[in-house]
This record gives C-alpha cells, structure tokens and sequence, in this order.
C-alpha cells in the first residue's frame, strides 16, 4: 500500500529527476519524459499530411514520437500506482506543452494530474511548488501549437518552391530561420558594396615643465572633427603650422566630473550569450547545453545540486530572497560601502518581455565559483562564474570615476586630452562589461589649468580608412535578433543551429559568412516571398504568439489570418517558378564561362562550368572561401603585380584559392595559372638568372629557391638577405634562434655582428 501512497513527479531529463529526487525524498517518485513525448507527424512536405486539418480550425492531429512507445508504457504503469501526478517540466511554454501532451498519454483521470513549476531547483522553491499546484494553461500551449503549426505550415510550403527553382530536394525554407539568414546575407551585401573613404587623424606630444602626454585634434575653427580631414595635403598643412616653432599652445577649458557607473542587470538568455561568447569564446549553442547542465544539477558532495535559475527567459526581475541574499553575501566579503543605499531594481526594458521567470542568476549566492570549483568541469566553472559574478554585481554600489578632459587651443586648432580615474571601483570589482572601460591614464597626464602654456614636442599624422559594418558572429546576430523581436530565448540557439547546418551560412574565425548556397536561397525567397521574409512581419508574427499566451488573441483566427494570404502567394509562385542557375564569381579556368552551383546524386554541392556538357570542368567549393584569416575581408579586389603571362604577356592577378595565392592571367582566353613565390629580391647565385622566392616542401616545411625551378635547383633552408659572407663570398641568411634573430653565412661559421 504505501508504494500506491508515493506522487509521482514527471520531468523531461534524467540529471533533472535526480536533483529533484535529492530535494523531495521517498514519498515522491521522480521519471523523466526525456523531452517531449508526442509531436506532430513527420512526412515528406511534398505531401499534404501535415499533422493539422487547416479546413477544420487547424485542429492538430499529434503522434507519439518514433522511439517513445516505451517511455508512455512506464509513466502510464507508474501513473496507475501513484497517488497526485505532478508535471513538472520546464516554466516556459515549450514546457507547458511538454506537460499537455504527458496528461493527454496518461490513463489516469484528469484530477489526479497537477502542474507545477519553479525557476530554479532549490528546496525552497521545489517545495513551494509541490504546495502550491495549479492547472495546465492551456494559453501557454496554444501559443506553442500555433508557433509549431505557423513554422511548419512556411517550411512545408516554401521548402518545394526552392527544390522547383534550384534543383535540390535537401533544401529547405523556415519561419525565423530564414528571416535571420537575410540579415546576414544583407549584412554581406552592404560590406561589397562599400567603398572606403580615407581620412586623416593628428596627434601630438605636448609638454608641460618636462612632463610630456598626448593630444588630439579634436576640432578646427570650433567645429567637431568628424572624419574632416580627407587627404595627406591637408592633413599636412595642419601638420606643418603646428609643428612651427612659433605656433603657441594654451590651455583653453578643463572640466572636471566625478560621474557613478551603475551596474547593469543580470543575465537574460540574449545577454547571457553574447557575453559567452565575447568573454568566453563558446557558441551559442555550448552556451545553452553548459547552462542546461548548470541548472538540472551538478554532483556536489555526492548529491545533485541545481546551480543556476531557469536559462531560458528575457526577464531582468529578481526575486527578494535572492536580493536579501546577496545582500548578506556582500555586506559580509566585501563591506557596507559595496552595497547601494537602496537595492538596485531592474526594469523589463523592451516590450514582450515573459516575466513569468526571473533573471538567470545563482541558485545559492553563497556558493562561489571558486568553492565548487572542483566538482565542475573547466566549461562549467567558466559560465557558472561568468554568470555569478553577473548577478552579484548586479547587486553591488556604483563605481565613482573621475574624470578630466583638456582642450588646448593653437589658432584655429583645438587639441583634446582626456584623463580617467576610478575613485571607487564598487561593482567593478567583481564584472565589466566592457574591460577597456576601466583603464586608467591619469598618471600620464600633468596638472594643467586654465591657461596654461604647453609646448608641442611632436605632431604625427595618421591616415585610416572607414570600415564597413563588421560582419555578424553568432553573439551579434542574437542581438539583432532580439532587437527586431524575432524569436524568443529558447530559440536562438537553434535558428543559428539550422543556418549553418543547412549550409546556408558558415563559421570563420567566429564570423557568419554567407555561402553561395546561402545568398541565392535567400534573395529567391526575399523576391517572392516579401512579407513572410519582412523582419516587421516576423517581429508581428511573435507579438501575436505572446497575446495567445496572454489570452489576448484567439490561435485559431492568428493562424486563419496568415493562412489565406499566403497559401494565395505560395500558389502564385508556384505557377510561374522555373529553374535558376547559381552563379559564382568564379571564371571556368577552362572555357571562362562562369562557375555556377551542383549538386552531386548523394547531395553534396561542388562547382560546375555552365557550358555543360560541352565542358565538363567542375571544382571543389572550397575555391570561395577567398577569406582572411582575420575575418575582414572586404570583397577582395583583384590586385595586378607586376609579373606578366608568361604564355601571353598579359597581366597577372592575385588571387587566393584553397591552397593559398596564387597568380592567374587576366586573359580569359589564356586563363593560365602559376603558383605565387613570395620574392627575396635576391638574385639567384647559381644561373644568375631567377630570383630566390619562398617555397614550401610537400610537407609544408618553408625553404627558398631559385624561381627558375627545375632548370635551376638552388636551395637554401634560411631566407637569404643579398648580402654576401665577408670570409667566404656566399650568401648570408636570416637565422632565428632562442635569443633572437641573428645574420650569418649559409656555409661557413661566420656570423654578423649586431649593430
């Protein structure tokens, strides 16, 4: 009998069942659904079987999942022994639908079934919610529904449009993914077509009673320098009045202020990513399974502990157990002087916010990261830190910074200094946002009052270039994300999943770079599907979920109002969608025709020349990756040198392929190629005639030889300076060695001297 007593609570994983075991004990059965346990059939969108009667209300017709018969036949056995069934997936409404669909599998009645929820799993608040259970909220699952049914409703229809045009059936359409797929092939489109604009900076050193510090042009005849000065000609003539001895220079204002930085809220799902990512380089998508872990338990002392509150949420409020213990912890380690006169509240900030959970935060204030280092692995340990040390000084008092800014007049020219000082570092001490905030150069600047007369010691001019807007990394096109309202916290790791698993977009040096594949995808859909690829459109779309799940709009008259419209547009593309043909800006190196996108019969995509069958060139994609390393390449611009055709004598241009530079003829009649040899400038002293370039062994070793290879085989391991040996008339060569580089002969024992 007492087995029959026991509740059964049904969570979605195993680590989180364990946690919530330790915390409930004996009379409580733990089980997981290991995520969710029905969804909607998945058929080929080829077929109309979509899993929902669109003539019938959209009524949705849900499958158990391949592989989870076993799954409903335990919880069900268990159901029949248990007393009260407590569901007890996540508090969003992904797991709110999780619930639903474990109620609707049970054999059990309706009243012995409640939910609950709780953002972090704490035996205050496991406990909490166990005494205080309530209904599904059938709000919550409709909004779930109605997103699943939207999202597959565009993937289905829209996928056969683009398998039509482009040939491939492994290609794929989605309501957000695609949306988020434009912002980084528009990004890319604004980076080619930006032309740089050159602009100069001056800079000097002034000096005041053999004290010396720098300052910059800031504004001429009173007037902000922005980017003024355009060329070297003018930037010399300023350059040449204030280096004249006789130009003077005074101190015309200094203004002083003492400022407090405040601290800035804890952690929401977007801000929780983007500083993993600048801070700690990890993915957003490691982002969110190390936070998973963080939450669902870690073992501590032999027993699971949930660390953290629930990672998926874009609320900043903070419960008042979680205030007063930080308030504790902070009076207690750091001083009254480190906590605010009053307790800093944070507002949601932006419209749509779900509050129905808190900021994510430490579940136990008190357990810093260095305290259960030891149970935790090196990622672990860096965001359970990254996110302690977030919500501790989100708590904390302000900083006070002083600071100064001179303006120093010459004629029509003002100069500009600025000093910074951290009077009181307060929340410092713990997190920055930004580190470069907190650099201090006070010392390098004397006193100076109104007044004052410096003299300049050096003027230097500075040319730059505007840049285009940086390319998106995976932590900046969250930001954007969330700036648009497109998608919610629990999906942002999985639109820049599909993305780049679709091989639309690809990952270089943390950047998003768009493919071939990627950009034409993108500009069919946006030229034929405006609205459902409008950002506006999107954000609205994401507005109208949230007022389901707010019992402000009715799912069934969403769904009727967006599908009318655009199954008519669908339709209408469909009549008149022909094939397309993607063309790269590779040349055949063959027929110089252009290079355009294939797909083999097992799927994968390579480069073929448009003229087949006539010619058959084809060419792995790794010929457009043509990117630096640096990840700011700029829409590479063919550069002529200086060499010529040695097959036709036209010239020659650089260009990077798989395999490094190389040069290639500018004829496309000739179209010949030669690997590029960096050159020495030293003549070879074999045949007098080539020239020693850098070259690479098979195994990628870098040697020098004569560029007339393999007429001339002259070799040398050391890059050759064009100097030759005093003792014994051979080359001498640049050689790096422990303490440094050093200049000796590639023969005898002689070694240059330093100067």
């Amino acid at each position: 009998m007492a087995s029959q007593e026991k509740s059964l609570v049904i969570v979605e994983s195993p680590a989180k069942s364990k946690t919530i075991k330790k915390i409930l004990g004996n009379n409580f059965q733990i089980e997981a659904s290991f995520g969710h346990i029905r969804n909607l059939p998945t058929k080929d969108p080829s077929t109309e079987n979509l899993g929902f009667d669109v003539n019938n209300n959209f009524e949705p017709k849900f499958e158990i999942i391949p592989g989870k018969a076993q799954v409903v036949r335990k919880l069900n056995d268990l159901a029949k022994k248990s007393g009260t069934i407590y569901l007890a997936s996540d508090p969003d409404r992904e797991g709110e639908a999780i619930a639903w669909h474990v109620r609707q599998i049970l054999k059990v009645p309706d009243e012995k079934i409640r939910r609950i929820v709780f953002n972090e799993i704490t035996p205050k608040a496991v406990k909490h919610s166990v005494e205080n259970p309530r209904d599904i909220d059938m709000d919550m699952v409709k909004a779930q529904q109605t997103r699943q049914i939207l999202d597959k409703l565009v993937g289905y229809k829209l996928s056969p449009v683009l398998w039509k045009e482009m040939g491939n059936r492994k290609l794929s359409a989605g309501r957000v993914q695609s949306v988020a797929l434009r912002m980084i092939c528009e990004r890319e489109d604004e980076i080619e077509a930006f032309i740089p604009q050159e602009y100069w900076s001056i800079h000097t050193l002034l000096d005041k009673d053999n004290k010396t510090f720098e300052a910059e042009l800031s504004k001429i005849k009173g007037k902000a320098l922005e980017k003024t000065i355009k060329n070297k000609d003018d930037a010399q003539k300023i350059v040449d009045y204030l280096s004249n001895p006789t130009t003077e220079y005074e101190v015309d204002k200094v203004t002083k202020k003492t400022i407090k930085r405040k601290p800035t809220a804890p952690f929401i799902t977007s801000t929780m990513q983007r500083a993993a990512s600048s801070k700690l380089g990890f993915g957003v998508s490691k982002t969110m399974q190390v936070a998973q872990k963080l939450y669902e338990g870690i073992e501590i002392d032999g027993a699971p502990v949930g660390l953290i509150t629930y990672m998926r949420t874009d609320s900043v409020r903070v419960s008042d157990d979680a205030q007063n213990m930080a308030h504790d912890y902070i009076l207690q380690n750091y001083g009254e002087k480190y906590y605010p006169k009053e307790a800093n509240i944070y507002a949601k900030g932006k419209q749509n916010v779900q509050d129905a959970h808190e900021a994510i935060r430490p579940s136990y204030p008190e357990r810093t990261p260095e305290s259960i280092k030891q149970y935790l692995d090196n990622d672990q340990y860096k965001l359970y830190k990254l996110i302690w040390e977030k919500f501790m000084s989100s708590q904390m008092a302000p900083a006070e910074i002083a600071n100064k800014s001179i303006e120093i007049k010459s004629g029509d020219y003002t100069l500009k200094a600025g000093t910074s000082k951290i009077l009181f570092d307060g929340f410092l001490t713990l997190y920055n946002d930004d580190e470069e905030d907190s650099k201090e150069n006070d010392a390098k600047i004397p006193d100076l009052e109104k007044g004052d007369k410096v003299i300049c010691r050096k003027v230097e001019p500075k040319q730059h270039f505007t840049q285009p807007p940086p390319r998106y990394n995976e932590a900046s096109l969250v930001k954007a994300l969330e700036e648009y309202g497109i998608g919610r916290p629990s999906t942002y790791a999985t639109i820049i999943t599909v993305i780049q698993t679709r091989k639309y977009v690809e990952k270089k040096n943390k950047a998003l770079f768009p493919t071939l594949l990627g950009r034409a995808v993108s500009k069919q859909l946006v030229a034929q599907f405006a609205d459902i690829m409008d950002y506006k459109f999107t954000a609205g779309m994401e507005a109208k979920l949230d007022e389901i799940a707010d019992k402000k709009a009715e799912w069934v008259k969403v769904l009727n109002d967006f599908y009318k419209p655009f199954m008519d547009e669908v339709n209408a593309v469909m009549k008149t969608a022909q094939k397309i043909s993607i063309e790269s800006k590779i040349k055949c190196p063959n027929c110089g025709k252009p290079m355009v996108l294939r797909s083999s019969k097992t799927g994968s995509q390579f480069l073929g020349c448009s003229g087949y069958p006539e010619c058959k060139t084809a060419m792995s994609l790794n010929v457009l990756q043509d990117i630096p390393e640096d990840g700011n390449e700029n829409n590479q611009q063919s550069e002529i040198c200086e060499e010529k055709c040695p097959q036709c004598g036209s010239d020659m241009v650089f260009k990077t392929g798989p395999y490094g530079k190389y040069l290639e003829c500018t004829s496309p009649e000739c179209g010949n190629r030669k690997p590029y040899r960096k050159s020495t400038g030293v003549t070879c002293p074999k045949c007098g005639k080539g020239t020693i370039v850098e070259r690479k062994s098979k195994r990628g070793t870098v040697f020098f030889g004569c560029d007339q290879y393999p007429e001339c085989n002259f070799v040398l391991w050391n890059e050759p300076t064009g100097e030759k040996c005093p003792t014994c008339g051979e080359l001498l060569v640049k050689k790096i060695l422990k303490n440094g580089e050093t200049i000796c002969c590639s023969k005898c024992n002689y070694k240059k001297a330093e100067e």
